[in-house]
C-alpha cells in the first residue's frame, strides 16, 4: 500500500504537506471523524484525495455545486486518477456504468450533491459499495448560523447512517468561526479533539479597503488599466450593478464579463468557460460566482459593494492567490451598501436569534472597513485566531501622516451625548453637519448645542468618522435591528480629556502586491510556458491551469528542467504530468536556451 507521502509526490507532484494537511490525512486513514478548517486555496482537497488512493474503498465527496464538482473531476483526471460525478447533469443511463466501475476498482472518487446523496433509491445503489469514506465540502453549510446555510446538509447525518459500510466522515470548510464548528462537529458526530484548524491567515493575499474620494468606477477602471494581464473578479450585489458595471467597462475597452443568477444557464455556462479557460481575464459578477470558482491563477478581487459578511468576503475574497502566488483582495466601501444588507435583514422571516446574528455580522463588516489595525489580523481575529501584522495589508503600509482628530472626535461623543444614546448613525451625522431636514426639525436637533459642529464635513465624511470611532472602541453600536450609537467606556476618557485620537488622514499611496519579483530572463520564459499551456489546454478542452498552475509555470521557467528527473523536481509536477507534457514543455525550455547562446 502506497504511503500518503509517495502519493503526495507521484499523483500530485508535491514535495512536502501543507500545515494540518498530514494530520488530516492520518485520521482520516485511521477511519476517525474530522473537522479540517483550512483557508481558501490551503490544499483542503488533498486531505481527502490522498486518503481515497491510500484506502481500498470508495470515497464519497459531498459538493455543493456541479460546476465545482466538474473541475474537481477533470483535474484530478489530469493527474491519471479515476474520478466521476453523479448529478443532474448525468443522464440516468450513465450512472449505473459509473457505479460498476466503483464496485471494481476503476473509480475511487464519486461527486455527488447533498440533494443527490439524501435521495433513498440512490443510497440503496451505493450500498453495494465499499464506501469507507465521505468527504463534506463546504461544511459550514452544515450550521444554520453559517452564511451558506442550505437544508440538505442538514440531513446529511441521517443520510450517512443509513449506509451499510458505515463510512468515516471527513468536514472542510474555509470560513467556520467557533460557533459554526460546535455546530458542524454536533451535527456529524465529530469530536472535539479531532477539530483541525490551521490559521485563517493567507500571507500572499494582500488586503485593501478603499474608500473613494472619486467614483467608484473610476477606480476599478484605472485598477484594471494596471492589471491589464492578470485574471481577476469583481463583486457586486446586486444583478442590476453587475450589467452597468459591465456595460461600463466594455464601453471603456474592456475586456469583462458579467455573470448573475438573471442570466440564462447557457450563457451562465459560457461566461464561466471563457473566464476558467482564459479567454477573458477579468468577470464582474453577483455571489452567485462564487463557490464554484476553483482557478488558481486568479490575481485580485475587488469588491464593488461590500459583503454582507465577513465569512462571505473572505470566502470571496480567497479567491485570489489559490495557487500560493502574490494576489491582492479590495473592499471597496460605501455605508449605503450595508443599509440594503440591513433592510433584507429586516424583511426576513427567521427568529429574532438568527436576525440579531445577522446584524452582528454586518456590524462586523462595518468596523472592518474602518479598522486602522492590521487587515489580516483583523480577519484571523473574527475567527477566533490571532496573527502578527501581515506587513503589507493597506493598513500596514499606510504612510499616511497620522493626525489628532481629537478635537473633531469630542464634538462627535458631544452629539452622542446630546442625543441620549437615542438616534443611529445617519441622525448622529446629520446632525453634525448641521442639515435642516424634517427629521432634525422633528427631534429638536437645530436647538442642541453640537448642532453643525462639523458643518465643513460632508454626511458622508461624518458618517465615516462615526464609523472610525466605532471600529476603535470610543463609540458603539447598541441594538439591532436599529442600532443606536452611544459612548463607549473610552470615549467617556476622551470627553475627560484624558485619551488622544489619531488618524490617518492623507491619500494612500498606490501600490501594487500582485506581481513576482522575477528576472526578465524568468519572466520571458515563464510567457512561452503559458502559451504551451494554453495550446495543450485547449487541444483537450480544459482549463489551462489544469494543465499546470502558474505557480509551476513559474517554478520551471525558474528551475530550466532539461531531464525526466529534473522535471520531477518542479512544484506540482508528478508522474502523470511528466508523461504526458514534460518532453512537450522541455523542448520549449531547450529551444529558449538554444536562443540565448
Amino acid at each position: 500500500m502506497a504511503t500518503p507521502e509517495q502519493v503526495l509526490k507521484d499523483n500530485f507532484g508535491f514535495k512536502i504537506f501543507r500545515s494540518g494537511q498530514k494530520e488530516v490525512i492520518s485520521r482520516v486513514i485511521n477511519g476517525e471523524n474530522v473537522l479540517a478548517v483550512m483557508p481558501t486555496g490551503g490544499g483542503k482537497s488533498l486531505c481527502y484525495q490522498i486518503p481515497a488512493l491510500v484506502k481500498p474503498g470508495v470515497t464519497l465527496v459531498v459538493s455543493p455545486l456541479i460546476s465545482l464538482m466538474k473541475d474537481q473531476v477533470d483535474a484530478l483526471r489530469q493527474n491519471g486518477i479515476a474520478a466521476a460525478a453523479i448529478n443532474s447533469t448525468i443522464p440516468q443511463e450513465e450512472v449505473n456504468p459509473i457505479l460498476r466501475q466503483a464496485y471494481e476498482g476503476q473509480v475511487k472518487l464519486i461527486y455527488v450533491t447533498p440533494e443527490r446523496l439524501n435521495m433513498e433509491y440512490f443510497r440503496y445503489q451505493l450500498n453495494f459499495l465499499p464506501i469507507d469514506l465521505v468527504a463534506i465540502d463546504e461544511a459550514h453549510c452544515i450550521s444554520q448560523w453559517g452564511h451558506d446555510f442550505r437544508p440538505a446538509y442538514r440531513q446529511l447525518k441521517e443520510a450517512i447512517g443509513q449506509l451499510k459500510s458505515r463510512p468515516n466522515i471527513l468536514a472542510l470548510t474555509a470560513t467556520a468561526t467557533p460557533a459554526v464548528q460546535e455546530d458542524i462537529g454536533q451535527q456529524l458526530a465529530i469530536e472535539k479533539d479531532n477539530f483541525i484548524i490551521t490559521s485563517f491567515a493567507r500571507p500572499n493575499i494582500s488586503f485593501r479597503v478603499v474608500h473613494p474620494e472619486k467614483s467608484t468606477r473610476r477606480y476599478i477602471r484605472e485598477y484594471l488599466k494596471a492589471h491589464a494581464q492578470e485574471a481577476g473578479i469583481i463583486y457586486v450585489n446586486t444583478r442590476r450593478g453587475v450589467d452597468e458595471l459591465t456595460t461600463y467597462l466594455l464601453e471603456h475597452h474592456f475586456a469583462v464579463v458579467g455573470y448573475h443568477a438573471g442570466m440564462d444557464a447557457a450563457t451562465r455556462a459560457r461566461v464561466q468557460d471563457d473566464f476558467q479557460f482564459d479567454r477573458v481575464n477579468t468577470i464582474v459578477a453577483t455571489s452567485a460566482f462564487g463557490m464554484g470558482i476553483d482557478k488558481s491563477n486568479v490575481r485580485f478581487v475587488i469588491h464593488a459593494t461590500a459583503a454582507q459578511n465577513i465569512e462571505s468576503y473572505y470566502q470571496e475574497a480567497g479567491r485570489a492567490g489559490r495557487d500560493g502566488l502574490p494576489s491582492e483582495a479590495v473592499l471597496i466601501y460605501h455605508p449605503n451598501d450595508l443599509r440594503q444588507y440591513r433592510w433584507f435583514i429586516d424583511q426576513s422571516t427567521a427568529d429574532d436569534d438568527y436576525r440579531d446574528l445577522q446584524y452582528q455580522k454586518l456590524q462586523a463588516v462595518a468596523n472592518y472597513a474602518s479598522t486602522p489595525e492590521c487587515l489580516q489580523q483583523y480577519i484571523v481575529r473574527y475567527f477566533g485566531q490571532d496573527c502578527p501584522p501581515c506587513g503589507h495589508c493597506s493598513n500596514c503600509t499606510d504612510q499616511r501622516n497620522v493626525q489628532d482628530i481629537t478635537a473633531e472626535s469630542k464634538q462627535v461623543l458631544a452629539m452622542v451625548q446630546e442625543l441620549h444614546g437615542h438616534f443611529g448613525k445617519g441622525v448622529v451625522a446629520q446632525a453634525l453637519t448641521g442639515s435642516h431636514s424634517q427629521r432634525m426639525n422633528e427631534i429638536g436637533a437645530p436647538q442642541l448645542p453640537s448642532f453643525g459642529a462639523l458643518r465643513n464635513f460632508s454626511k458622508q465624511e461624518a458618517a465615516s468618522l462615526i464609523d472610525y470611532l466605532v471600529a476603535v472602541g470610543i463609540l458603539q453600536t447598541v441594538g439591532s435591528q436599529y442600532p443606536v450609537i452611544q459612548i463607549a467606556q473610552d470615549g467617556w476618557a476622551v470627553l475627560k480629556g484624558e485619551q488622544q485620537v489619531t488618524r490617518r488622514q492623507e491619500e494612500r499611496p498606490a501600490r501594487l502586491r500582485t506581481q513576482l519579483a522575477e528576472s526578465p530572463d524568468t519572466a520571458a520564459l515563464f510567457e512561452l510556458l503559458r502559451q504551451k499551456r494554453r495550446e495543450l489546454a485547449d487541444k483537450q478542452g480544459v482549463p489551462p491551469f489544469m494543465v499546470f498552475s502558474d505557480k509551476t509555470l513559474h517554478d520551471m521557467a525558474q528551475v530550466k528542467p532539461q531531464t525526466s528527473r529534473d522535471f520531477l523536481e518542479v512544484n506540482g509536477v508528478g508522474q502523470q504530468k511528466l508523461a504526458r507534457y514534460g518532453q512537450l514543455m522541455m523542448d520549449v525550455i531547450g529551444e529558449y536556451l538554444a536562443g540565448e547562446n
